[in-house]
């Protein structure tokens, strides 16, 4: 396909996401079983337009003065992939699967525009509603920092040292021009694709089926990294989900110790079992249901608190998200969190720490839940984690939460995911 034929299917794909309401990826999916004939590389580059697309939703609209996927389509051509209306225009020629040639008036209007005029959570592309929780996260950086999040994620992964060494991998993934990431110590980095270009699959690499790495955020990395766990503890992952974290953990304890995984909902852990065997696994123990959990309380040196959230933080990677978060639907997470971490807090005995993490960046569901906790269990206090971040990631200062009640990753501050990280130590 030419991109004529890839830019009519994109504007296809959101005009599907806007009517129906669907998740990207299933919309992204669906029109692939329904146009086989278009391969790997036409359906990579339509997936870039439908994600950039929706990653700059508001700004594009206002560039062009016109929200359809027509025209937003087009501005993501126009803004972020370089391409000029007289080079379009001359893709265009002969394509008989391109769109109808955008109107002379249209592509004035998008040289007319000027995008500091637009209205502060246009030019951010986030939801209105929320600007006040992103000048209470990041005060007078607000903006840069939402602007950050609508940028193509890189592909990070994790090596798995119970098998390989970093650089080892790396080797491994010399093709992807992979390199270290700068703050996870066993981190390694693919850069963002460009444009039309493809991310690598490395998940389908013979590297990965060793299990010598897995994928996950450096943000994600450095906060399994955070709890400090040591070879000797009893470790629970309280929202284990798929086990990302829990790996991470493993790795950390050299398979040694012992960590309960548990979930609410025991069907996320499923993919964990081929996760386990595939990182050579072998101190990790699956809870099924809340019972197995009676023998650990009061018992665990570390609990693992990874909670249910808006996901603000991954917006980068999951664009749809951020237009389909409602207030309504942030109040239940945060009635959620409120209740894992109260859960979770039980399972921690006399000198053992609970660890809280997030992949959002906003307040409500960060340093309140944390400082709502506190005051409810006197008992439990807040560790400074400073000294350990700078510790680990060789940094000399560490990206501070607004009330300070943890730390606070971003893609501008960080360069990973948006992920909070607090950290409290039961004393008695």
């Amino acid at each position: 396909m030419r991109l004529g034929g890839r830019l009519q299917a994109a504007i296809e794909i959101l005009q599907s996401i806007e009517n129906h309401h669907r998740p990207v990826a299933s919309a992204l999916k669906d029109w692939g079983s329904s146009h086989r004939f278009a391969g790997s590389g036409d359906r990579s580059a339509i997936g870039n337009i439908v994600y950039d697309a929706l990653r700059r939703k508001l700004s594009h609209a206002y560039m062009m003065d016109d929200d359809s996927p027509f025209a937003v389509a087009h501005a993501v051509l126009f803004r972020q992939w370089g391409v000029t209306p007289a080079e379009l225009l001359e893709q265009f020629d002969g394509d008989k699967f391109a769109p109808e040639i955008i109107s002379d008036a249209a592509l004035a209007t998008f040289a007319a525009q000027d995008i500091t005029k637009a209205e502060d959570h246009v030019q951010a592309d986030i939801p209105e509603w929320l600007v006040a929780e992103f000048k209470l996260a990041f005060g007078d950086q607000w903006l840069d920092e939402a602007v950050a999040m609508t940028a193509r994620a890189p592909v990070d992964l994790r090596t798995n040292t119970l098998k390989v060494s970093r650089d080892k991998a790396l080797d491994a993934l010399s093709r992807t021009s992979a390199e270290a990431t700068e703050l996870a110590p066993f981190g390694m980095r693919v850069a963002p694709s460009i444009g039309a270009q493809r991310s690598p699959n490395v998940v389908s690499d013979i590297p990965f089926a060793k299990g010598w790495f897995e994928v996950q955020d450096e943000g994600s990395q450095l906060a399994s990294a955070m709890t400090l766990v040591k070879d000797t503890d009893q470790v629970l992952d309280y929202c284990a989900g798929g086990g990302g974290k829990t790996l991470a953990l493993s790795a950390a304890m050299e398979n040694t110790g012992q960590i309960h995984a548990y979930d609410s909902d025991t069907r996320r852990m499923a993919p964990m079992i081929e996760r386990l065997r595939r990182a050579g696994t072998r101190n990790v123990q699956l809870c099924e249901t809340p019972e197995m959990l009676d023998q650990l309380i009061d018992h665990c040196d570390n609990v693992l608190v990874d909670a249910p959230c808006s996901g603000t933080g991954t917006w980068r990677r999951r664009p749809d998200t951020k237009w389909r978060l409602s207030e309504r639907s942030l109040d239940q997470r945060i009635e959620q969190q409120k209740e894992v971490i109260e859960g979770g807090s039980q399972y921690v005995k006399k000198g053992g720490c609970l660890t809280y993490v997030t992949c959002s960046v906003l307040p409500q569901e960060n340093d309140q839940i944390v400082s709502a906790f506190l005051s409810e269990n006197p008992e439990f206090s807040l560790v400074d984690l400073s000294n350990d971040w700078c510790r680990i990631t060789g940094q000399e200062t560490a990206p501070k939460s607004h009330e300070d009640f943890g730390l606070l990753c971003s893609p501008k501050r960080t360069e990973t995911d948006g992920f909070y990280i607090s950290r409290l130590k039961r004393n008695s």
